[in-house]
C-alpha cells in the first residue's frame, strides 16, 4: 500500500533580485517517513524549509500540505490558505530551530504558551501535558524544574526543551533545523536518539510522526538512516539512502561527503554546545 503523501513540492522556484534560488524543486514526503535535506551551504535547504512553513511564496509552483483537521488528511495547497485556515495546518506540525527560539521566562511558561493560545487548554492540563513531555526528552518533571528560569538552563537541556515545547502540541511533523551544529559527538549522539524516539512517539490520533532534518551531521545519517534529499544549484540532484549517497562516486556528492564534518562544526556559535549538559 502506498504511504500518503505528507507534503508535495512541484516546481517550486524562488529567486531574490537577480539571484536564483530554488530552480524547480519537485519533492514528495511521505507520512511516517523521517527525511534529511543536505547541501552546500546556500544551496536553498532554509528557503525549502521556509517555503514548507509558510514563511515565503514561490514564484511559481506549489507547496502542499496535508491536512489532519480534516477527515483523510487531504492535501491543500498552502499559499492558497487564509491565516486561520493555515493556523489549522500549523496546529500539527512542530518547529525545533537552530538557535532554539525559546520565550523568555520559566520552563513551564514555554510549553503552556501555545496549549494555552491554540489548544485553550486549562492549567491542569497544561501541568500534565509539560510533565508528559519534559519526560519523553529526559528532563526533569518536578515543580522545580518547571518553574525554572530558562536563562538558567544549560545548552543541552535548552535544546531538549525545545524539542518538549515542539512535542506537547502532539505534532503530525516534527522540522528540525540543525538540531546538532557544532556539538561534539557524545551529546549529537544524545540528540540523534532523541529524534529517534521524538519521530516513533505515536500521536493521540494514532498517526506516525513525519520527520524532516535540515542537517550537515554525516553521523545523524549513519545512526538515522532517513530518507537522504541533497540539493544542488536548487534543484533536487540525490533522493535515496545513506549506503548510495555513501557509495555515489558522484563530482558533486563525493566532495560534499567529505566536507559534511568541516560544514557541520562551521556553523557552530559557542552556546550551542552541550558540553555542560549533564544529561
Amino acid at each position: 500500500m502506498t504511504p500518503k503523501a505528507e507534503i508535495r513540492i512541484e516546481g517550486l522556484s524562488k529567486s531574490f533580485q537577480d539571484v536564483s534560488v530554488l530552480k524547480g524543486i519537485d519533492l514528495t514526503i511521505y507520512q511516517g517517513e523521517m527525511i534529511a535535506i543536505v547541501g552546500y551551504s546556500g544551496c536553498g535547504k532554509t528557503v525549502l524549509l521556509d517555503h514548507i512553513l509558510g514563511r515565503l511564496e514561490p514564484d511559481t509552483g506549489s507547496v502542499m500540505v496535508a491536512d489532519h483537521g480534516h477527515e483523510g488528511s487531504p492535501l491543500v495547497d498552502l499559499h492558497d490558505l487564509g491565516a486561520m485556515d493555515a493556523d489549522t495546518i500549523h496546529v500539527h506540525w512542530g518547529v525545533v530551530f537552530q538557535r532554539n527560539a525559546l520565550f523568555s521566562g520559566s520552563v513551564l511558561d514555554n510549553i503552556a504558551l501555545w496549549l494555552r493560545e491554540i489548544k485553550n487548554a486549562s492549567e491542569s492540563e497544561i501541568r500534565t501535558i509539560a510533565q508528559d513531555v519534559l519526560k519523553a526528552v529526559g528532563l526533569p518533571t518536578d515543580d522545580d524544574f518547571l518553574d525554572r528560569d530558562i536563562n538558567e538552563l544549560s545548552g543541552g537541556m535548552a535544546k531538549r526543551l525545545a524539542v518538549a515545547r515542539a512535542l506537547s502540541m502532539d505534532p503530525r511533523v516534527i522540522f528540525y533545523d540543525e538540531p546538532t551544529t557544532g556539538l561534539d559527538p557524545a551529546n549529537a549522539a544524545q540528540i540523534h536518539d532523541l529524534i529517534t524516539r521524538t519521530h516513533d512517539r505515536i500521536g493521540g490520533d494514532g498517526g506516525s510522526a513525519t520527520t524532516v532534518i535540515i542537517t550537515h551531521d554525516r553521523d545523524l545519517l549513519f545512526r538515522l538512516n532517513p530518507r537522504i534529499i541533497m540539493l544542488h544549484e536548487g534543484r533536487v540532484f540525490f533522493d535515496g539512502s545513506i549506503d548510495a549517497f555513501e557509495s555515489s562516486d558522484s563530482e558533486v556528492i563525493r566532495p560534499y561527503f567529505s566536507l559534511m564534518h568541516e560544514l557541520h562544526r562551521s556553523r557552530a556559535e559557542p552556546h550551542d554546545s552541550l558540553a555542560a549538559a549533564g544529561s
